[in-house]
């Protein structure tokens, strides 16, 4: 097995699909079957079991796979400390990001960043808080931005704090929310419960949630065009100025949602994990 039949094994297993896995790869699905079928007469083991719509993993099939992610871990990380030995900042950034926060704030962020450093390769992937830290747990990722830490163990460093509002298209009476149009969107569990906390402090009527959608914009959308009331972060709303906001607090304190950067300190070994953070701590500063 070598590296690339490590990233076979790892991209089947994130499609679970041989046509959809192929085309991940670009590489025919006859060449791709054919790969596999030389592996499992190789190692003696029996790596798919295949159904309808798809294809699963045996045990054995299972474990390599954990091999597969392993031994891409670990070239990479040789890749990463060899590049280190020349005393120049330079590799691949492996950054796992808060979807909001990769929406909105760090375009600029690495625009600026890769100025400063033209050596780095930026390996990114965004998701949820709670998926950005099993990205980090999982060393998919060596440093994390999330919007809450929940039960992080590792290092932090606050990069900063934003409100979170009530927002509407017109002046509205709070006290009759329980009775207005309001729409969700999908986001973090945390906020959801510092949400649902305010809530329950203030109204004894559960709110009238008509609409769920998927994306903070197209939650903003709707309340642009009148269609109810949301709540919403600061993040998302520079440049809406037409809108109302409603600033909130909780037991005397204003509700706000905290950003993180997150690692574990032995990705601080290269140089160009150190330069990011350092980076980020002075743009929080």
């Amino acid at each position: 097995m070598d590296e690339k039949d490590w990233l076979i094994l790892q991209t089947i297993y994130k499609e679970r699909n041989i046509t959809k896995a192929a085309e991940q790869l670009y590489i025919s699905q006859p060449s791709l079957t054919y790969r596999i079928q030389q592996l499992e007469e190789q190692l003696g083991v029996k790596i798919l079991s295949r159904r309808k719509r798809g294809v699963d993993f045996t045990i054995e099939g299972e474990y390599l796979v954990q091999y597969a992610t392993s031994m891409l871990y670990q070239m990479n990380e040789m890749k990463d400390h060899l590049a280190n030995l020349h005393g120049k900042i330079k590799g691949t950034l492996r950054l796992g990001v808060s979807q909001t926060f990769a929406r909105y704030k760090l375009p600029a962020i690495l625009a600026e960043f890769i100025k400063q450093y033209p050596e780095v390769d930026i390996n990114l992937k965004s998701g949820f808080s709670y998926e950005v830290i099993q990205m980090i747990n999982k060393e998919e990722a060596n440093i994390g931005i999330v919007r809450d830490v929940y039960d992080w163990k590792g290092s932090k460093i606050l990069l900063g704090e934003e409100k979170i509002y009530l927002v509407s298209k017109s002046k509205i009476d709070i006290d009759q929310l329980p009775y207005m149009t309001r729409i969700n969107y999908n986001t973090d569990l945390s906020l959801k419960n510092v949400i649902d906390g305010w809530w329950k402090e203030s109204f004894d009527h559960p709110p009238r949630i008509t609409m769920e959608v998927d994306l903070i914009d197209t939650c903003r959308e709707m309340v642009l065009n009148g269609l109810g009331y949301a709540f919403l972060p600061e993040i998302c709303l520079n440049g809406y100025d037409s809108l109302h906001t409603y600033e909130l607090s909780l037991n005397e304190e204003t509700l706000v949602r905290n950003t993180w950067l997150i690692f574990n300190e032995r990705s601080m070994d290269l140089s160009v994990v150190r330069a990011f953070k350092e980076y980020m701590e002075k743009g929080s500063a």
